[in-house]
């Protein structure tokens, strides 16, 4: 639904585009980050966001939220307690929700209810070992995602709950769905709850009505509470299940490991012809003689490495059952390594580029230990929920920083954790403290530090220049960072603006070598690109239509040149040939899907202006990169595709198994192509053919819903650094990419 007049045009950091809708406690938009990943945006209404009591309650919840995971919920993303009107930003999930599911096309049945009812299982799992109970599981907070359910809103809805049931004793919830203890004393519901409202919720998908409906909330509520459930039209042996889940008391209902096991038994397994409907792809069936592989790419030589051989088994229905329960914890490849191929040998392998002088296999963590500086991280432990990432590489070490955390190097070649900054000021709490790493260049680390007063009602923001190679400080400066152009690094200067007059300073010692101002709106937010060692400043207007102007930055003087794009909502993807590359989104309404879908792609020559539009087939989706010449587009769905940005034709497309797979990245010869999941596998495909090279195991300590939701792929030299959500960071050699890294 269009924006209206006074919705915000960003928060945190994400492009506000849409409306998704409103409800009792706020307004759902939908946001998009600077990479193009779409995210749901939770805004609380101005009532709530005035109260003392929810706003603190809100905070906490988000705490709580934060540590769940799983593949059937949607992790936050990022969230700001502290704002004016609080915000939860949670992945973005393509799908109707269930009620409108059945609404248009009826009560589930075999496979898909199959999937739905383990699915939902496995995420209450998750949300009840994270220490947090629902409280409102109902069809229009599930949505049926390509790949299985999800399960939403679980963090407002809490919030909002608490400080109902703190000030006026009433419940809050939605009756059909809602457990008898919820009427009876709110306070007192645990994770038995949950399980009521989940038969409940599953009764209503079988049949197209809740096992308590009437004629009132009224009545729903004293049906709930004293009579028995409506499931006549339920058959059996999913009917007993769905009975004892809706006992009236919550020691009678049985626990989810057990509702696991009953629906795998009482439910169909997927037949030959629903195998569409599981997330996990199969690979495509051998010809005679030949060793099935991963996928269905064709026998190579040389490079390519025999990983994760997976041999096509009668019972593989059983198989993919258990995938849909535990694709994202557990490997489905594991324990089935061959060698690699001999012909392979020799880390230089041709094809490759070399690897950095003194590499080996590594895996280790930026929660690590470090070597100088502060050793611990902050708080002392491992992996944060609450922490999310920012993390460049450069100079052969990968640097990292993030919310509660402490700017850190990790060597690209060893893995060691070389230093940790000590940038915390003195009895600064860990949650107040935040570092976003900008960039390096001539052996100087950019950091914006920020720290958030001990009410809660204030941030200061500070520039701090380190020594990349031992993490002292250099130099540090105070910044009015609250307005509409990002701060950036680009090549050799800081940019750091005051409204939208910028100041382009020194990375050695931060004086001021110009100060400009950008000639936009009002309305308009900014950023700063690197194009072919030209800085440019990006300035977009979310209104209807979208509008964006480029403008070509002198780094010398500040001087400015004004590139004008076609209206419309479009990405900056890089320069083909001197021109400046974007790719243009399909509508909304337009027949596109709900993620990200491409239906062009615009080469606008910054001398001239002059603009070549080019239909992008198929509309394309996902993740978007400009790599080794070819637009290279990753869906959620692990499907990798590229065109040409100068036809806009297809030229190729590739299934893999990733899930959620995050931006790709070419090689540095433009060969190859890589993308990662969140899981920590990589995939490795042949630029110029699609062609899959190889796919490597699993490799995060776990899986989580924090940060960005999917793993990014760095470069060093020839070998790959990879950094999972959870903050496992490993390294690859894409000529072995089988070798088992050691523990840093």
């Amino acid at each position: 639904m269009p924006l209206h007049k006074d919705d915000p045009k960003a928060l945190g950091g994400y492009r506000i585009v849409d409306r998704i809708g409103s409800g009792g406690m706020g307004v759902v938009y939908l946001g998009r980050a600077r990479s193009g990943r779409e995210v749901a945006v939770k805004v609380v209404h101005a009532q709530y966001a005035e109260d003392k009591v929810f706003r603190a309650r809100f905070r906490q919840e988000i705490d709580a939220v934060r540590k769940v995971s799983g593949a059937f919920t949607a992790p936050v993303v990022d969230a700001d307690a502290e704002a004016v009107r609080p915000w939860m930003a949670t992945q973005y999930v393509p799908g109707p929700a269930l009620s409108a599911r059945i609404r248009s096309n009826g009560p589930l049945k075999g496979a898909e209810l199959r999937r739905l009812a383990l699915g939902l299982v496995e995420a209450l799992r998750d949300i009840h070992r994270a220490g947090v109970v629902h409280r409102d599981l109902k069809p229009s907070n599930v949505l049926m995602a390509g790949d299985g359910p999800r399960v939403i809103d679980f963090g407002i809805s809490r919030a909002a709950e608490n400080q109902t049931l703190t000030e006026t004793g009433h419940a809050i919830g939605t009756p059909p769905f809602m457990s008898p203890e919820q009427f009876k004393d709110a306070r007192s519901v645990g994770p038995a709850s949950d399980v009521f409202s989940l038969g409940a919720l599953l009764v209503f998908a079988v049949t197209g009505r809740g096992p308590f409906d009437a004629d009132s909330p009224y009545l729903t509520a004293w049906r709930v509470m004293h009579e028995e459930p409506t499931v006549d039209s339920v058959a059996e042996p999913l009917r007993a299940i769905l009975t004892r889940c809706l006992a009236k008391e919550a020691a009678d209902r049985p626990g989810l490991d057990e509702l696991a096991g009953e629906f795998a038994q009482a439910l169909p397994e997927p037949a030959a012809g629903d195998l569409e409907t599981v997330t996990l792809r199969l690979p495509s069936a051998p010809a005679a003689g030949e060793e099935p592989g991963p996928a269905a790419a064709p026998p190579r030589t040389g490079r390519r490495s025999r990983l994760r051989r997976w041999p096509l088994l009668a019972g593989v229905a059983g198989v993919l059952a258990l995938a849909l329960t535990g694709y994202f914890l557990f490997d489905p490849f594991e324990g089935n390594d061959e060698a690699a191929d001999s012909d392979a040998a020799g880390s230089a392998a041709p094809g490759w580029d070399p690897l950095p002088h003194g590499w080996k296999p590594w895996r280790t963590s930026v929660f690590g230990t470090a070597a100088s500086g502060v050793t611990k991280p902050l708080g002392g432990g491992a992996s944060d929920s609450n922490t999310s990432l920012s993390c460049v590489m450069g100079e052969g070490a990968l640097y990292c920083g993030g919310n509660g955390t402490l700017p850190v190097r990790v060597d690209g070649a060893t893995g060691r954790l070389v230093w940790r900054a000590d940038a915390l000021p003195s009895g600064v709490a860990q949650e107040k403290y935040g570092s976003t790493v900008l960039g390096v260049h001539d052996g100087v680390l950019l950091v914006s530090q920020s720290l958030l007063n001990s009410a809660g009602t204030d941030q200061t923001s500070t520039a701090v220049a380190l020594d990349s190679a031992t993490g002292k400080r250099l130099w540090s400066r105070p910044l009015n960072q609250t307005g509409p152009v990002e701060l950036a690094v680009v090549g050799d200067l800081l940019m750091t603006a005051d409204g939208y007059r910028v100041t382009a300073r020194e990375l050695r010692d931060g004086t001021a070598r110009w100060t400009a101002t950008l000639p936009v709106a009002s309305s308009y937010g900014c950023r700063f690109y690197d194009v072919d060692s030209v800085p440019y400043a990006g300035c977009g207007d979310a209104g209807s239509p979208s509008r964006t102007v480029f403008y070509a930055v002198d780094p010398v003087d500040g001087s400015t040149r004004k590139v004008s794009v076609p209206d419309g909502d479009v990405v900056h993807v890089g320069a083909v040939g001197g021109d400046l590359a974007f790719v243009m989104y399909t509508p909304r309404g337009a027949g596109r899907s709900a993620e990200s879908a491409y239906r062009e792609v615009l080469l606008i020559d910054p001398g001239t202006g002059a603009v070549r539009t080019r239909k992008l087939t198929g509309d394309p989706r996902g993740e978007v990169a400009l790599v080794g010449g070819v637009l290279c587009f990753a869906s959620s769905a692990g499907q990798l595709v590229a065109h040409s940005p100068e036809t806009g034709e297809q030229l190729w497309q590739t299934s893999t198994t990733l899930q959620q797979p995050g931006t790709p990245v070419a090689d540095g010869q433009g060969q190859a192509v890589f993308a990662a999941s969140a899981s920590g596998r990589v995939a490795a495909l042949d630029i110029g053919t699609g062609d899959l090279l190889w796919e490597s195991p699993a490799r995060a300590e776990q899986v989580v819903g924090v940060g960005y939701a999917t793993a990014r792929v760095f470069l060093d030299e020839g070998a790959l650094v990879v950094l999972s959500p959870d903050g496992t960071v490993f390294t690859l050699d894409p000529a072995h990419p089988d070798q088992d890294p050691s523990a840093g």
